[in-house]
């Protein structure tokens, strides 16, 4: 056939580990210095955090929302007793399953009863925390909780947090709704300053004198005693043995993956019944491992970083691929199905916590689709030998081994 009339296009073969024509990246500059000037005004700080953004691996392609945010970039909101930050979808535009908070109190510092119109789901992240809440049945309970514990309370569901000694508490907050704000809250105090003397002395069956020295403005976070006893805490309550457990020791529950570069722990509905609509995983990642390449179909995927450092190429329909890392108290989100890994490319172990709005986890591992395929129909799409496909591994790993 004459190439004139050939509707079929030739290009250029692509370079082996970057697939696209014309080419991208820093690699494809060699020779050409002047390609990468930057003589603009520069932010050295911000630029280090992300070194794959200012030089992106070959195989990123175009760009997408940016999927990193952090804790550490937003305001913190500080009063006598701890402060809170937060990452709602006004801050963080993708974030819209999921809304987090950053919150401390110091040792006796008081959370105010509150409830909310979406589920609470929290991990402590240092620390020991008193926790009270009510179940839909109108049964209390009466808990602490220490660093890796858990705790749910559904939407509406009436609750309280304190530190405890010696250090008080660190814990981060997931809403089941990204739209979900720290500061928009159903408080006790504003009810009671909003609500006539009298409705308060009828409804409580006491004089209207009662409530002179109400706060008239709500507490939101304010200093007390350090709680004593737990078991005096809880008799005084009402607490009845049986009642459903509003917490679980994710950190100390067995991994549903395990080998020599890490582990997974899960928490959702199927071994913590009262998280009904946030399921969780924590990740650990040893230094030269990764969080294996795979996706999820059920929900976007809110991580926050809690120890470590690593990168994350997500991969989008387009094609759409890009890369950037994380430390410490990032926050990171994955669309839902978009595939992705998670790369530890620190000296430390990396621990970072992925919630999804769901009752249930699921996953999909690359691996583990391609090793139940019929091995010529792999070759044939990835030109490689089957013989080689058959080395692969054939199941998840959820972290890669190291090797």
């Amino acid at each position: 056939m004459d190439s004139s009339t050939d509707p079929t296009p030739h290009h250029e073969t692509a370079v082996f580990g970057d697939p696209d024509l014309p080419q991208e990246g820093i690699v494809n500059t060699r020779g050409d210095a002047g390609s990468t000037v930057m003589t603009g005004p520069q932010n050295p700080v911000i630029e280090s955090q992300f070194p794959n953004q200012t030089d992106a691996p070959p195989t990123d392609i175009s760009t997408q929302p940016f999927f990193w945010s952090s804790f550490n970039i937003s305001p913190r909101r500080v009063q006598r007793g701890g402060w809170a930050r937060e990452l709602t979808s006004q801050d963080f535009a993708i974030s819209d399953e999921i809304a987090g908070v950053n919150m401390y109190l110091e040792a006796g510092g008081i959370r105010e009863l509150h409830w909310h119109q979406t589920a609470e789901w929290a991990i402590m992240t240092r620390g020991n925390c008193r926790i009270t809440t009510l179940s839909r049945n109108g049964l209390p309970s009466v808990d602490d909780v220490q660093e890796g514990d858990l705790w749910y309370f559904p939407p509406g569901l009436p609750h309280s947090l304190q530190g405890l000694g010696p250090d008080g508490a660190e814990f981060v907050l997931a809403f089941d709704n990204g739209d979900q704000s720290e500061s928009n809250t159903l408080l006790l105090t504003d009810w009671f300053a909003h609500t006539p003397p009298e409705v308060l002395a009828k409804n409580f069956g006491v004089a209207q004198e009662v409530f002179k020295d109400i706060p008239l403005h709500n507490l939101w976070i304010f200093p007390g005693d350090v709680p004593g006893d737990i078991e005096a805490d809880r008799a005084s309550a009402g607490v009845q043995p049986g009642t459903e457990a509003v917490i679980f020791r994710l950190s100390r529950s067995e991994p549903v993956r395990q080998n020599s570069g890490g582990r997974i722990q899960i928490a959702d509905s199927t071994n913590y019944p009262a998280s009904k609509t946030v399921a969780a995983a924590l990740v650990t990642i040893e230094p030269g491992s990764m969080r294996e390449l795979h996706w999820h179909p059920n929900a976007d995927e809110w991580q926050y970083w809690l120890k470590g450092s690593g990168r994350m190429t997500v991969f989008n329909t387009g094609p759409h691929a890009n890369t950037t890392d994380f430390k410490a108290g990032d926050v990171g989100v994955v669309g839902r199905n978009f595939g992705h890994y998670i790369e530890n490319t620190g000296t430390e172990t990396a621990v970072f916590i992925e919630t999804f709005k769901s009752d249930h986890y699921e996953e999909v591992s690359l691996a583990n689709w391609l090793g139940h395929l019929p091995p010529s129909l792999v070759s044939a799409h990835l030109n490689i030998p089957e013989q080689v496909l058959a080395t692969f591994p054939r199941s998840t790993q959820g972290i890669t081994p190291l090797r």
